[in-house]
């Protein structure tokens, strides 16, 4: 009551009919597909669905010519892949045993559902009642299923609909004890039926797939244009990347990944970030592949290169170092060669401790300190 600015607090379904709402929303894999497409020339529709090589990815490391002892024990290619790179989903496919695009599909609707797997087709799985094939993973599953052992339908539907949405398994469904005694009727498994009760929320089957589609043609790039799916993931997808810790050459990067990993209950958001980006440049230095030194006038700002067969980080790895000031140094790069560091910090507009760490760094060579010539310079 005591501000100036003037809102409105109507229901959304009061003014639905006549209002037009956008739903614009930033998504980090076809920025990072765009890249790889720049860097490749590759058209990323016309990457296969069924290449053996990056159905590898979600079954061991072989495709990357690599041992999981390399990786600190991962087992699987599938770090830095969307959808598929964290532990928990690597545990899923772990589970599953995948074979084909369609597993995929499935197990990205188990992951995105709510008691969908854990407590559900997980448990099934593991004591053999289902496998990834035949377990309810995303909600058109079950009414192409019923429809399949002969149950009408509208039926078939509207089933599907009342688990999707948590109907049956929040008590909340008054028909369920008839359409339950339908699908007995009908020979439907007794698990079947248990796993309907559990499901609180589910996928739909084309949305995962789409997911999939984009996931596949990241992990194509990561198998057959390994520098650029690199160069993609740390200028995209990493949000913790930081030079000091990460591009000093892979011994540096073992000691404080294997020190971060030591106290891994008591880390940070951030920290945690920085591990899962760590693991990347893991892999990536296992698989034979290095840094270039950061150089401050070929170096851009937010994106990382291709080198002479090696990555060049970009300005914004280095710690301290935001967006803008990024920005600001590889624009003061374009006006010349700096003078001293008093003169690049000056026309980079960057603080003096940012100054400090890439003096420290090796990353302003022998620039003095300041423009001001000494009698002894003389």
């Amino acid at each position: 009551m005591s501000t100036d600015i003037v809102t409105t607090h109507f229901d959304y379904h009061a003014i639905d009919h006549n209002l037009l709402k956008l739903d614009i929303l930033g998504h980090d894999d076809p920025t990072m597909i765009r890249m790889l497409q720049d860097l490749t020339g590759i058209n990323p529709l016309e990457i296969p669905l069924d290449n053996p090589e990056v159905m590898s990815l979600f079954q061991n490391t072989s495709a990357l010519g690599i041992e999981p002892e390399d990786i600190g024990g991962c087992r699987l290619g599938a770090l830095g892949i969307p959808e598929f790179g964290t532990d928990f989903a690597m545990q899923m496919l772990l589970d599953t045993k995948p074979t084909q695009f369609s597993d995929l599909v499935r197990i990205a609707g188990l992951a995105h559902g709510t008691d969908v797997w854990l407590g559900n087709a997980q448990t099934l799985i593991l004591e053999g009642k289902a496998t990834i094939a035949t377990a309810i993973c995303t909600r058109d599953d079950i009414m192409t299923y019923l429809i399949g052992k002969g149950l009408d339908s509208e039926e078939a539907f509207n089933i599907m609909e009342n688990v999707r949405k948590g109907k049956v398994a929040g008590g909340k469904c008054g028909q369920w004890p008839q359409w339950k005694q339908d699908m007995m009727d009908h020979d439907v498994p007794d698990w079947y039926i248990w796993s309907c009760e559990k499901i609180k929320y589910m996928f739909p089957k084309a949305h995962a797939a789409a997911y999939v589609m984009m996931a596949w043609r990241i992990a194509y790039c990561k198998v057959f244009y390994p520098l650029a799916y690199y160069a993609a993931f740390f200028s995209i997808r990493a949000t913790a990347f930081d030079y000091e810790l990460m591009c000093q050459g892979r011994e540096r990067l073992e000691y404080y990944l294997h020190d971060y990993q030591s106290r891994k209950d008591s880390l940070t958001k951030k920290e945690q970030d920085t591990v899962r980006d760590m693991r990347v440049v893991q892999e990536m230095y296992a698989r034979g592949f290095e840094f270039l030194p950061l150089d401050i006038y070929r170096a851009k700002a937010r994106h990382f290169q291709i080198i002479d067969g090696k990555l060049m980080p970009s300005i914004d790895t280095i710690e301290g170092m935001g967006d803008k000031a990024a920005e600001g140094v590889e624009e003061a790069a374009k006006d010349g060669p700096f003078l001293s560091r008093d003169d690049f910090r000056e026309r980079a507009k960057v603080s003096k401790s940012v100054v400090d760490l890439m003096g420290d760094l090796g990353l302003l060579g022998d620039l003095p300190e300041s423009n001001q010539l000494s009698l002894f310079d003389l």
